[in-house]
């Protein structure tokens, strides 16, 4: 519902959520997938950090980031995926201004806190692996905690910019959100004034955000992979490489689609398309990080295995 104001513009109290409606008859496929993936993600998420917690000898850095890592995957779906169930299953879905702030907000807020987690695992491996007899000293608990918190902080912290900026935008009267959640470049092309600023700033906010902990990252992985190679014996760097192969895994698919969508401060991207890259970073990257990290680490299925027993 609009409210009139001066001029042309116009109060916003709710948007519409589009979502999947040209879809038609495969709309309970596509919501059946959607449940069933979103299921597999919150118990594999739950499963690992049951594991954790319950095993002795996860009681480790890596493991505790691992923990924190889960439950964020289960904080950023849930933030999401819920209400894009409702828009699947009604073909279109009203939202209020209040609950689209919100919305977008607190999945800004899990995807930025998932960038300096994974920076900080990332840190985690490039200690274990380049400075082994150092490692216990250096990655001490309260150096776990401080850059598990830290992690959070600053990812609460990173969409407040972006968040204020756009919605404080005159909006028109349409009010028609073609997307399935409240995202960034869809609430933009709604509003009624020159965006160009706006975007500009938005997206030089967005990039110092991800750029730092991607960096710090990428810097990680290079020198893990420089004493990699250094070391003598294939048994030696599979067993190296072993133990941090699953987390760049995940930096890949989570920054490799996350780059698609925000890469340019204005996507070239359809809203189909734009729709189906959010639904791989949302929906199915989460449900693989607990995949990928069971079945490619010795350590949780031999603890998951003693769990079920």
């Amino acid at each position: 519902m609009a409210h009139a104001e001066k001029g042309n513009h116009t109060s916003i109290s709710k948007f519409i959520l589009l979502g999947f409606e040209n879809l038609h008859s495969l709309r309970i496929l596509l919501f059946g997938i959607i449940l069933t993936v979103y299921l597999v993600t919150m118990m594999g998420n739950v499963l690992i950090i049951t594991v954790v917690f319950s095993s002795r000898q996860l009681q480790t850095p890596m493991y505790y980031f691992l923990s924190n890592f889960s439950f964020l995957e289960i904080c950023y779906t849930a933030s999401v995926v819920p209400k894009m169930l409702k828009t699947v299953l009604s073909g279109r879905e009203t939202i209020s201004f209040a609950a689209c702030v919100t919305q977008f907000y607190f999945f800004g807020s899990m995807a930025a806190t998932e960038c300096f987690l994974l920076a900080s695992m990332s840190y985690d491996r490039y200690l274990a692996i380049c400075n082994p007899l150092r490692y216990p000293a250096l990655m001490t608990l309260h150096v776990c905690i401080q850059l598990a918190f830290g992690s959070w902080i600053m990812g609460f912290m990173a969409p407040i910019i972006s968040v204020s900026l756009t919605f404080s935008l005159p909006f028109c009267a349409a009010n028609e959100i073609n997307h399935f959640f409240c995202d960034l470049n869809p609430i933009i092309k709604l509003a009624c004034t020159d965006t160009h600023m706006v975007e500009m700033t938005i997206f030089i906010t967005m990039y110092l955000v991800v750029v730092g902990p991607f960096t710090w990252t990428v810097i990680s992985y290079s020198q893990i992979v420089r004493t990699i190679l250094k070391i003598s014996s294939m048994t030696g760097r599979k067993k190296a490489f072993s133990t941090c192969s699953s987390h760049l895994m995940v930096v890949t698919l989570y920054y490799g689609t996350l780059g698609v969508v925000y890469g340019s401060p204005s996507s070239n991207l359809s809203a189909d398309m734009n729709k189906l890259f959010s639904m791989l970073y949302t929906v199915f990257t989460p449900m693989l990080n607990p995949i990928i990290y069971t079945l490619r680490n010795k350590d949780v299925k031999e603890a998951l295995r003693k769990l079920i027993q």
